[in-house]
């Protein structure tokens, strides 16, 4: 199998490279994974991970919400529960950000297509991109909504886009360079890119470590923090405008990270520490379990 391995830095080209702990793949296979940091510039990152011709086979879980949609368990019936809040409070965060004739959206990383449907129901003009065939089958089949392959990124023409989503996506991204720097190509001149992350500085990753569930080895193959999104941002011509938190994240990821650890009552477990966390991220944003980031093309 090929392997990807980091010499230098993919934010700031060091090759000051430190091994942290080994993470686990709790989803398709119990291969660990090792999670390494630039001693330089603090962006975190997995090491040695599959290449983009084999990773697939780590998505293919019933288990794997994001693409199969299952309410199987109780931590995924909570999922579809809150994802049916978070739908309503992302589709008024994005019309709230744009000007008024701003309608040219492109969701990359779609999923099952939720968000996708509900822009283009507020009569957004939506282009939708999903990795995983499954997942474009299952929206197609259920929705009757055409997603497109990932290959269909470099059909756009410069400037195509107002508002470029991307909720939970960038930390798959492989070459990842490459891709901030398409999206600074097919985003309009004022346009501005939505990017929700996991935030490897939080209360939860902190309390967690090795179990924290957003490490999400090896699909996860970069974890931001709010200081190296931000650097990642300005590297490829974006400005990081505003921040939002999002508290809901931090529930999940708990009950997941409890269960990872092997405790008794993951649940109530969750419960405890995503309410701690929730309190932390008020006086402090870089608390957050998850954060969406704002970012505008540089004038």
């Amino acid at each position: 199998m090929t392997h990807i391995t980091h010499t230098e830095c993919p934010l700031c080209g060091s090759s000051r490279l430190q091994p942290r702990f080994s993470c686990k793949d709790q989803f398709a296979t119990g291969e660990e994974f090792e999670i390494f940091r630039c001693e330089e510039c603090s962006f975190t990152f997995t090491q040695n991970v599959p290449d983009e011709k084999v990773i697939g086979r780590y998505y293919e879980s019933p288990s794997y919400v994001s693409h199969s949609d299952t309410d199987k368990g109780l931590v995924n019936r909570c999922y579809h529960v809150v994802r049916s809040i978070m739908l309503r409070r992302k589709a008024q965060l994005i019309d709230s950000l744009v000007d008024a004739g701003k309608t040219r959206l492109l969701d990359y990383g779609a999923g099952t297509g939720y968000f996708a449907r509900a822009m283009q129901g507020r009569g957004w003009d939506v282009a939708a991109i999903e990795k995983s065939e499954q997942a474009r089958n299952y929206s197609k089949e259920k929705f009757s909504f055409e997603m497109l392959p990932v290959e269909a990124l470099d059909d756009f023409d410069d400037e195509e886009f107002d508002v470029i989503t991307l909720w939970h996506v960038m930390e798959h991204i492989q070459d990842i360079n490459g891709f901030w720097d398409k999206l600074y190509k097919i985003l309009d001149g004022n346009g501005i890119a939505v990017i929700a992350v996991p935030n490897s500085a939080s209360y939860d990753a902190q309390r967690y470590r090795e179990h924290w569930a957003a490490y999400d080895v090896p699909r996860h193959l970069w974890h931001f923090s709010p200081s190296t999104i931000m650097k990642m941002g300005r590297k490829h011509g974006f400005i990081l405008e505003r921040q939002y938190t999002m508290p809901f994240d931090g529930f999940y990821i708990s009950m997941l990270s409890e269960r990872y650890k092997g405790a008794k009552m993951p649940l109530l477990g969750g419960l405890r520490s995503g309410l701690f966390g929730w309190f932390a991220s008020w006086s402090k944003k870089s608390a957050s379990s998850s954060i969406i980031y704002v970012f505008r093309k540089a004038a």
